[in-house]
């Protein structure tokens, strides 16, 4: 029975996790220690502009979980939950990334890339064909120059 209740808390703080950061990436504030940019911060805390998300700790910050914040790049795997920087978009899905928590792969934009769903979709691009295969089975829209 031990196991199952530490099984339980331990995606109940994931999940809590992700939402803390959710909100945070939405509305910019936290509810939590704040961050410096860049490195490890506790779940809450606010991510700078231009930086993303990219692992993931359940047992940082007294067992609250942190998450490792880094400056957006070109072909990075990402948390859910992490900001999507403007220009990025969403071309691959792993649901067993960052420690469990899923994990997305942000690229820089450009014709003829297929993106994820809940990918933005930038100014001067438009999406076209769809593939029910793409994205680790979520679904994949051919992204070209409009």
């Amino acid at each position: 029975m031990t196991r199952i209740l530490r099984q339980l808390t331990t995606r109940l703080g994931r999940a809590a996790a992700t939402v803390a950061v959710l909100a945070a990436a939405l509305t910019g504030t936290a509810a939590g220690t704040a961050s410096a940019a860049g490195g490890w911060s506790c779940s809450g805390a606010p991510v700078p502009a231009g930086y993303v998300i990219t692992m993931y700790n359940p047992g940082g910050c007294s067992n609250h979980g942190s998450w490792y914040q880094q400056p957006a790049q070109d072909r990075l795997w990402t948390c859910s939950g992490s900001p999507i920087v403007s220009g990025y978009v969403l071309t691959g899905y792993n649901p067993q990334g960052c420690n469990g928590v899923g994990a997305w792969f942000h690229q820089l934009v450009r014709n003829g890339i297929w993106t994820c769903p809940y990918s933005p979709i930038p100014a001067g691009y438009r999406s076209t064909t769809y593939d029910a295969r793409g994205c680790n089975g979520l679904g994949a829209w051919l992204t070209v120059k409009a």
